[in-house]
């Protein structure tokens, strides 16, 4: 496809899908990225608020590995559901002094993240994604049909083969 074919196909959903997968990605990969290379000190700061090494390694995984699931539209809808649920983890553990604004205000950002992660996951990450050039590529690629040997009788493959693609296939132009 020509960059001419895309524009013309490109609706404005796609394009407000990419923007909005970018922006909920870039917290995640920036603050995966920070844990990662500061790492002593982020653990300090983890053990002294009762969070482990592990859970650490896991978080920095989660938020790096999902976020970027989610800006190149890999598994998008799976790295949302991920980050949606931490996000309300991390809101109902860390951010629940409510006397404090600034941990009001953190509560209610998490939540609100976590509400645009489960909306791209019920959504998809649209047609600027990574799935979707790998599934369009399958679809655009012809796969020949099943080799039969049943005579003129269609064989369970061949049935198979035509429910999953739709493709009629004569009995009598089966070979071997």
């Amino acid at each position: 496809m020509t960059p001419i074919e895309l524009a013309e196909k490109l609706h404005a959903r796609d394009v407000v899908l990419l923007a909005g997968r970018l922006l909920l990605s870039l917290i995640f990969v920036h603050e995966g990225l920070q844990l990662a290379t500061h790492f002593e000190g982020a653990q300090k700061a983890m053990a002294a608020l009762g969070v482990g090494t592990p859970l650490l390694i896991a978080t920095i995984a989660l938020q790096l590995g999902a976020g970027l699931s989610v800006a190149l539209g890999i598994l998008a809808r799976l790295g949302a559901i991920g980050l949606g649920l931490f996000c309300l983890m991390t809101s109902s553990l860390f951010h629940t002094n409510f006397a404090s604004q600034n941990e009001l205000l953190h509560f209610e950002k998490d939540l609100a993240i976590a509400g645009g992660m489960f909306i791209l996951a019920l959504s998809g990450a649209g047609r600027l994604s990574v799935d979707r050039v790998l599934t369009g590529f399958a679809k655009d690629t012809k796969i020949d049909p099943p080799i039969e040997r049943g005579g003129d009788k269609p064989t369970g493959l061949s049935v198979a083969y035509e429910a999953h693609n739709t493709l009629v296939i004569p009995p009598s132009t089966s070979s071997v």
